[in-house]
């Protein structure tokens, strides 16, 4: 039986992970930490094949710069460090897409990162110092996921979400983003813990997803009819170049799919299969349509 540690008590992936391997209870033992103190110091780690540390500061004030690197990048490196003294086999870090210091392109195993924002650079600045303390007996995963989106997720695909009801028509364009159903991603995870797995790791759906064909299928699902037309394009055209909003929502986004079942520059392995839930399935899933 793998035994996890999870921190983040309100983690959105820790607890959907966690729900998701509730399925296989010989396999897995999961519990969680707050790390929101230094009680956590007086834990032992011993006894635990896996750390999956999903918490961190994701929203930066101007003021909390100091606070979002002590959390996310430094606090990291001591929870990792920790659990190598301890004994634990493998640690998994939750990084972002953000490293790439943009909003739109295509990512490939060669693409250099280049963090803006101190929520990036921290998650970035501490890639690099678990990478440091990889070793043959101590396994760092880091994964750097697109969008996700599943039932209760909080953030953009929420907002989109709450457009494709409201609106009676909507931008007809073709555009690319690469997203992961939550599910897929604790299948993705599932499968590294099993297989004691480091590198960095950009796990994303089959499929890329259009801007326009989610919002349709959204608006389907909650018997809502929602027209589309090629007639704001123009418009939107202008608004990707000047607002960051837009570029989120309309421009194009993806991993290259080469890169997305296994690692990228550190080493190659034969590529995973993880995912257990088709597209449409999701957006029906998270719709709460099931």
């Amino acid at each position: 039986m793998k035994k996890i540690l999870i921190t983040g008590i309100n983690s959105y992936i820790g607890t959907s992970f966690k729900k998701w391997v509730s399925q296989y209870p010989d396999k897995y033992s999961v519990d969680f930490i707050s790390i929101r103190d230094d009680q956590w110091k007086e834990r032992s780690f011993s006894g635990y094949d896996v750390i999956f540390h999903t918490a961190a500061i994701v929203h930066v004030k101007e003021n909390d710069t100091a606070k979002c690197f002590k959390i996310n990048r430094d606090l990291t490196v001591d929870l990792a460090k920790k659990a190598k003294k301890e004994g634990v086999k493998q640690f998994i870090f939750t990084s972002t897409m953000g490293v790439y210091g943009t909003e739109t392109g295509y990512i490939t195993k060669d693409t250099e990162p280049f963090p803006k924002t101190p929520y990036a650079q921290s998650k970035y600045e501490a890639e690099q110092l678990l990478l440091e303390i990889n070793s043959s007996d101590f396994n760092v995963a880091i994964l750097r996921p697109p969008i996700v989106y599943g039932r209760g997720c909080p953030g953009n695909y929420a907002r989109l979400a709450k457009l494709a009801v409201m609106l009676p028509i909507f931008p007809d364009i073709n555009n690319e983003r690469s997203m992961i159903y939550i599910d897929n991603l604790s299948e993705f995870i599932r499968i590294i813990i099993n297989n004691s797995q480091g590198g960095i790791y950009f796990p994303q759906n089959k499929d890329y997803v259009n801007t326009t064909d989610l919002v349709r299928l959204i608006a389907k699902t909650q018997g809502k009819d929602v027209k589309t037309s090629k007639i704001f394009n123009w418009a939107v055209a202008i608004g990707i170049k000047l607002s960051g909003t837009l570029r989120k929502v309309f421009g194009s986004f993806v991993y290259d799919l080469e890169i997305s079942g296994s690692p990228g520059a550190e080493k190659i392995c034969e590529k995973i299969d993880y995912e257990v839930v088709s597209f449409e399935e999701s957006i029906i899933f998270t719709e709460g349509r099931e």
